[in-house]
């Protein structure tokens, strides 16, 4: 910018091009030239030397905390309203006893009285960065969800933390190592009546052998001595937990990989390669057989209190894929519907 251009006045219809007045004229004939008399051109100049004193600051308009006259719509509840995917590292203590740091996705919100304007948005996050130097674990939600209500006067509230977490793979016979990262999050709800719940929620990807594709493939070979490749599918399970006592990543995974045994690998030579055709082969399963696989495992772990399960096999024969929910069936738990993002959130991974 010029000199020139720094030193005149802000010019709101522009004096360049073809903006050579003429518009100003029209406009002043129309609408008269009361409305354009008491119109002063703003500083196109940004003020540093502002001083944000809390007498500057209580000078500022805050139109969230406003009177229930300035609500818009129906004057109604809102179940949750705050913020979501903000970002930041936390530590997070390992079954092991280490700590590892991770980039950690955070949503959080409150609930909404009928007679309130909003929220401060910037609350949540102030709340959530007075203990981000703490190392992390579900528990330690409860302490920000405390802050959230003395912060907010709220009377629910919910953090989700999502992580993606390493756990080292051993390939099945090469000896090679490497990791494979599962997605997680960790979610905690504050009552108004105080009570904290704890979940988990846990994607664990796996290989689905088509028993029926498998039986046919045999029957061509055997009969008619015709090569044949049984269909596979890259499958995910994603496990939502809920919980009291202390229950670990690892705990899950191990649940998991008991339960289906052909998690997706790693680190893969030949031999590791022709192992996971061979195990592949010897546990076949439909997405009905995964479920209630994974529920044998879930429901004998005295730990959870209740768990849903939602498999999606990404069919490699059809241009479709496959799906299945189960819950433990607790009453008030977890409930066997699901939303379209779910599915396809697990399903096109």
């Amino acid at each position: 910018m010029s000199k020139g251009k720094e030193d005149s006045n802000y010019e709101w219809l522009g004096e360049d091009d073809e903006l050579t007045g003429e518009k100003d004229i029209i406009a002043k004939e129309l609408m008269g030239d009361e409305y354009s008399k008491s119109y002063f051109p703003p500083i196109r100049v940004y003020d540093s030397k502002v001083n944000a004193t809390k007498e500057y600051i209580s000078s500022l308009p805050d139109l969230q905390n406003g009177p229930s006259s300035l609500i818009q719509g129906a004057a109604v509840p809102i179940q949750q309203v705050g913020i979501h995917n903000f970002k930041l590292p936390l530590t997070y203590k390992k079954r092991n006893g280490k700590t590892i740091e991770l980039e950690t996705s955070v949503t959080g919100s409150v609930s909404l009285e009928a007679h309130k304007k909003g929220i401060n948005m910037s609350r949540i996050m102030r709340s959530f960065y007075d203990h981000k130097d703490e190392t992390f674990s579900i528990d330690k939600i409860k302490d920000v969800l405390e802050t959230y209500k003395n912060n907010l006067k709220c009377f629910d509230s919910r953090i989700m933390l999502k992580i993606s977490y390493p756990i080292k793979q051993n390939s099945l016979r090469s000896g090679l190592e490497g990791y494979q990262y599962y997605d997680v999050v960790f979610e905690g709800d504050l009552t108004k009546e105080g009570e904290f719940k704890k979940y988990i929620h846990f994607d664990f990807v796996y290989s689905s052998a088509c028993p029926c594709s498998f039986e046919l493939s045999e029957h061509a070979e055997k009969y008619r001595n015709r090569a044949t490749v049984p269909h596979s599918q890259r499958s995910v399970a994603r496990v939502s937990v809920r919980f009291e006592d202390m229950l670990w990543i690892e705990d899950i995974q191990e649940l998991c990989l008991e339960a289906l045994q052909t998690e997706t690998q790693v680190m893969v030579k030949r031999e590791d390669e022709q192992a996971f055709a061979e195990k592949n082969g010897a546990y076949l399963k439909f997405v009905e057989d995964a479920v209630r696989l994974l529920y044998e495992q879930f429901t004998n772990e005295s730990r959870i209190l209740d768990f849903k399960i939602v498999a999606s096999h990404n069919e490699s024969l059809h241009s479709h894929n496959a799906v299945s929910v189960i819950v433990k069936g607790v009453e008030g738990g977890f409930k066997a519907g699901v939303t379209r993002d779910v599915f396809e959130s697990a399903g096109l991974r």
